[in-house]
């Protein structure tokens, strides 16, 4: 079952969050306040009342471009389908909030998620040399554009 996400799901987020991302997770602080904006929106995923996996997009209303900010998946749950899933129902909304222009980041080292963006019909518009701290790792930014 995927749902909307909000305060209340900060604490099984960020055991994901520091598992999946370890050194460049976000604090708590940050993830509470991505989950508290009206200018976000967060989905978690469970199953059989465990999360799984959970995404977020920034899309203040009526803005023409939106960003997703970050999706992460339990490695037990990978490879069925839940990330394309969650990604698809954040272009939904983002699409429904008046964005015309999608971005987001994904590590070069994670060529996974970058054949999954690119099968939505992202496409990389720029890299961002060393963007992942403390690894050093570039970021390849993506970008959808979204029929009108």
């Amino acid at each position: 079952m995927i749902r909307t996400a909000g305060v209340p799901d900060l604490e099984a987020i960020m055991q994901i969050e520091s598992s999946v991302f370890e050194s460049d997770a976000w604090s708590p602080d940050a993830m509470r306040a991505e989950l508290g904006s009206s200018h976000t929106f967060y989905l978690v995923a469970e199953s059989d009342g465990r999360v799984e996996g959970y995404a977020g997009l920034l899309a203040p209303k009526g803005a023409s471009q939106a960003d997703i900010q970050t999706i992460a998946v339990i490695p037990e749950a990978r490879r069925k389908g839940l990330g394309r899933e969650l990604v698809t129902l954040l272009l939904a909304e983002a699409t429904e909030r008046g964005a015309r222009e999608i971005f987001l980041e994904v590590r070069a080292d994670n060529p996974h998620a970058q054949a999954l963006y690119e099968s939505l019909g992202f496409e990389e518009i720029a890299i961002r040399v060393g963007y992942y701290q403390p690894d050093n790792v570039d970021a390849h930014v993506m970008k959808l554009v979204v029929a009108q």
